[in-house]
C-alpha cells in the first residue's frame, strides 16, 4: 500500500469517526463549517487554481444561491423543491457571470469579478422587499433526507461530509478528465491550445458553470447551518476569505483547498475565541505560507517530505566511517 492511500483511508476514518472522539457539539459543527468551506474552496479552485482565472466575486454568487434558497422557503416551497431551484438560480447567475468576466483574462478578469460581486452585494443591501436588507433571511427547519433529521450537529455533520465526499470526487474525475486537461492547458498555453484547435472561450465557460455548482452546492449547506442568510455573505471579505483558502493550501491541487478551509476557519471561529487581534494572526500565517512554501501548504509540505527522505536514503547509504555502502 502506497503512503498516499494509506494516509488518504486514515483521513477517512478520522471524519468518519469525528463525532465520537471530538470533545464538544461546537467542534463538530466547526467541523461542518470546514467541510462545506472547503466545497467552496475547490469550486474557486476550478478557475483560480487550474484555469489561472482568479475570481473575487465568488461570494456573490455564493450569496445569489443562499438567498435563493431562504426565499423559496419563505415562500412555502418544500426544502427538495428550493434547494433544486436555487442551485438552477445559482447555475444561471454563474453562466451571466461568466459571459460578462471572460470577456477578459488576468487583471481584467479579477477587476470584472470584483465589480459584479460588489453589484450583486450592493443588491442585497438594498432591494430590502427581496432580502431583507440588514434583517436578513431566517430558515426556520432543515430537511430531512430519507427520514433523518438534520436538526441535531451529529446528523449534520454526516449529511455535509457525504455531499463533500461526492463533491470531491466530482472535481477528481473533472481535473482527470480531457476537459480538466483542457482547462489547465489554456491556463499555460492559450494561445497554443487556440493553434491546435481549441476552443478557449468554450472550455473556459465550462469550467465556470462546475465551479458555480460546486458554489451552488456550498451555499445550500451554508443556509442550513447557519439558518439565517445577510448581505454580509455576500461581502468582498468573503470573496477574499476563500481566495486565501485556495493559496494558502495550494491552488491546482485536490488537497489545497481543504486544508485552507480547516486552517482559516479553525483560526476564525477557535483560535478567535482565545486571541483577540486573530485577524493579525491570519495574516501572518498566510506571509509565512507564501515566503516559506509559496506553492502553498500541501505541495509545500510535499516538497519538504520528499526532501527530507531522500537525505534520509543517503545517509543510510552511507557506512559510519563514510565509505558508501556496496551495492
Amino acid at each position: 500500500m502506497s503512503q498516499r492511500i494509506f494516509a488518504l483511508l486514515v483521513a477517512f476514518v478520522v471524519l468518519v469517526t469525528l463525532p465520537y472522539w471530538m470533545a464538544g457539539v461546537y467542534y463538530v459543527n466547526v467541523a461542518s463549517q470546514i467541510l462545506f468551506y472547503a466545497i467552496f474552496a475547490i469550486g474557486l479552485n476550478v478557475l483560480a487554481g487550474y484555469g489561472g482565472l482568479v475570481s473575487l466575486g465568488h461570494a456573490g454568487l455564493f450569496g445569489v444561491t443562499a438567498y435563493a434558497t431562504g426565499y423559496m422557503l419563505q415562500l412555502g416551497f418544500g426544502h427538495t423543491v428550493s434547494i433544486i431551484a436555487a442551485l438552477i438560480v445559482g447555475l444561471i447567475a454563474m453562466a451571466i457571470y461568466a459571459l460578462l468576466s471572460l470577456r477578459s483574462t488576468g487583471i481584467g478578469f479579477i477587476m470584472i469579478t470584483l465589480a459584479l460581486g460588489e453589484i450583486l452585494w450592493g443588491l442585497a443591501y438594498r432591494w430590502i422587499s427581496l432580502t431583507g436588507g440588514d434583517n436578513g433571511l431566517s430558515v426556520k427547519t432543515r430537511p430531512e433526507p430519507f427520514g433523518f433529521p438534520l436538526a441535531d450537529a451529529n446528523t449534520f455533520y454526516y449529511a455535509t461530509l457525504v455531499v463533500f465526499l461526492l463533491s470531491l470526487a466530482a472535481m477528481t474525475i473533472f481535473v482527470r478528465s480531457p476537459l480538466g486537461a483542457a482547462l489547465m492547458g489554456t491556463r499555460d498555453q492559450p494561445r497554443r491550445m487556440t493553434t491546435l484547435g481549441y476552443h478557449v472561450w468554450a472550455i473556459r465557460f465550462y469550467a465556470c458553470i462546475f465551479s458555480g455548482l460546486l458554489t451552488a452546492v456550498s451555499a445550500v449547506l451554508f443556509v442550513y447551518y447557519t439558518q439565517f442568510i445577510s448581505p454580509q455573505t455576500l461581502a468582498l471579505t468573503s470573496s477574499a476569505e476563500v481566495l486565501l483558502m485556495v493559496i494558502s493550501g495550494g491552488a491546482g491541487t485536490l488537497l489545497g483547498p481543504i486544508v485552507g478551509s480547516a486552517l482559516v476557519v479553525v483560526v476564525k471561529t477557535v483560535v478567535s475565541g482565545y486571541i483577540e487581534r486573530w485577524n493579525f494572526l491570519l495574516g501572518a500565517i498566510f506571509v509565512a505560507i507564501v515566503i516559506l512554501m509559496p506553492e502553498g501548504l500541501v505541495p509545500g509540505s510535499v516538497r519538504l517530505w520528499r526532501m527530507a527522505w531522500r537525505k534520509r536514503e543517503r545517509r543510510a547509504s552511507t557506512l559510519p566511517g563514510g565509505a558508501e555502502a556496496n551495492p
